[in-house]
């Protein structure tokens, strides 16, 4: 017997295909204009993004990749880290970030996170620095950035590289600078959820730094500088010219889509204060982007199944640790090993976020969790659309 579709949530997670819905005349012509063009990978339309995008990032440079693991993997192969050297590493985060450590041969070290930011912990960060230590590895996670001055400072201290994970930081701002030109380079996922998303795979370095960047270019393709002749033993991770024209129309909304992310999580804020979660705890010289709003609860599994019933789509960001993954089950650190990072991947939650969300769909989220919290359900009308 065929099974009944699931009903859709009233208030999704997020809704993917509204950036297009909103943009679908330009982003039509754009893809137009590169099928009839005959040019479809690394032509005008990648070099085109590749100087808006360091241009709004604040970057001399930016190469565009395949997807965001391989702008990790392929810098930290430019910065010559390999086998015997050791890259610290946050704790909690997604496990891209740890495998592209291990894809360039060298020893992920992790480190457990700030417990009110959830980001890399500068002064665990400075006690893990061994001779070995080659690079650090802040990760900009939910979309706030990292605490980068004191980690440049450990860096600058015992001559070490640092690469921004910028992967869920688009538009995110440090002391007023932009996320990913706060290191010496910083890599990029475009993966269609992102707040700058393609319509496939996408991934960029940016970086100042025109060496890094040149070899860079040379590992996204083949090795080679000159057409059939590689210098080095490179990689196939370039960027097709239809992503790159979507991303083009599409950075052009990013900093509009941004301040309606901001607008929802100053509600989620301001209307969930007091209730039975943790709410996000943002520094005064951060400014998120809010890629996820991300709160916490001993009861997580309790919560998502009633807002589930409400109508509401949740995810966890993310379930279970990188250290306690099959992949690094050889690393043999055990369960109370990370102990920071463990209790936030038990109790962490992601709310419905993005910017296609309505004033009425942002209450109901409101509303459900407050009624999970046994407190009185907010009524008042939510600010912005």
């Amino acid at each position: 017997m065929q099974q009944a579709r699931p009903t859709a949530p009233d208030v999704p997670f997020l809704d993917v295909g509204a950036s297009y819905r909103e943009l679908r005349d330009e982003i039509d012509a754009a893809v137009a204009r590169v099928l009839s063009g005959g040019w479809y990978i690394l032509g005008h339309e990648v070099e085109a993004f590749e100087r808006e995008f360091a241009a709004y990032v604040g970057t001399a440079h930016c190469v565009a990749v395949g997807n965001g693991l391989e702008a990790l993997h392929l810098t930290l192969r430019a910065m010559g880290i390999g086998r015997g050297d050791e890259v610290i590493v946050p704790a909690n985060t997604y496990i891209a970030t740890w495998l592209a450590v291990s894809h360039a041969g060298a020893r992920v070290v992790p480190v457990e996170p700030d417990p009110r930011t959830y980001n890399l912990d500068p002064a665990a960060t400075a006690r893990a620095v061994t001779r070995r230590t080659k690079a650090i590895l802040p990760v900009h996670l939910y979309g706030q950035p990292a605490d980068m001055d004191p980690v440049m400072d450990v860096a600058a201290r015992y001559g070490l590289w640092v690469l921004e994970d910028a992967a869920q930081a688009h538009g995110a701002r440090y002391r007023g600078r932009r996320a990913g030109a706060l290191g010496h380079a910083a890599a990029w996922s475009f993966y269609p959820t992102k707040n700058l998303g393609a319509f496939g795979d996408a991934g960029a370095v940016t970086t100042d730094d025109p060496a890094l960047a040149r070899r860079v270019r040379m590992l996204r393709s083949y090795g080679t500088t000159r057409k059939y002749v590689a210098d080095v033993r490179g990689y196939n991770s370039r960027l097709d010219e239809l992503q790159a024209a979507v991303l083009r129309v599409k950075l052009r909304r990013l900093d509009a889509w941004n301040a309606r992310r901001a607008q929802i999580a100053a509600i989620y804020r301001a209307r969930l204060a007091g209730s039975d979660v943790v709410l996000p705890f943002v520094p005064d010289w951060a400014q998120p982007c809010w890629h996820l709003f991300v709160i916490r609860t001993s009861r997580r599994d309790a919560l998502r199944a009633h807002l589930t019933a409400c109508g509401v789509e949740t995810l966890v960001h993310y379930p279970v640790p990188p250290h306690l993954q099959g992949a690094y089950r050889r690393m043999r650190l055990p369960a109370g090993g990370l102990p920071v990072s463990e209790q936030l991947h038990r109790e962490v939650v992601s709310l419905p976020m993005g910017p296609h969300l309505s004033d009425a769909q942002v209450q109901q989220v409101v509303d459900a969790v407050r009624a999970f919290s046994g407190q009185r359900v907010g009524a008042e009308p939510a600010a912005g659309r």
